[in-house]
């Protein structure tokens, strides 16, 4: 039964490659955002600094429970 829930190998694969994909992509935001953390931002400019690392953080929550999705098909 479980069997008929798996995705064919080859979507799985392609998945992988774009769920790595969107690490570095994700990586790279949140490396940027660190670095402007860094900087001496006042007012609204830190208020963004912090929107954008919250939602990278949350996108790359999504990105794990999705790898993990996959592992799970192997």
């Amino acid at each position: 039964m479980e069997e008929a829930h798996k995705l064919p190998p080859e979507l799985t694969g392609r998945l992988r490659a774009l769920a790595h994909d969107l690490s570095n992509s994700i990586e790279t935001i949140m490396q940027a955002c660190y670095l402007l953390g860094q900087a001496n931002l006042q007012g609204n400019g830190k208020k963004w600094v912090e929107l954008i690392d919250t939602a990278a953080q949350d996108a790359a929550s999504i990105n794990r429970a999705i790898r993990e999705i996959l592992r799970s098909q192997s």
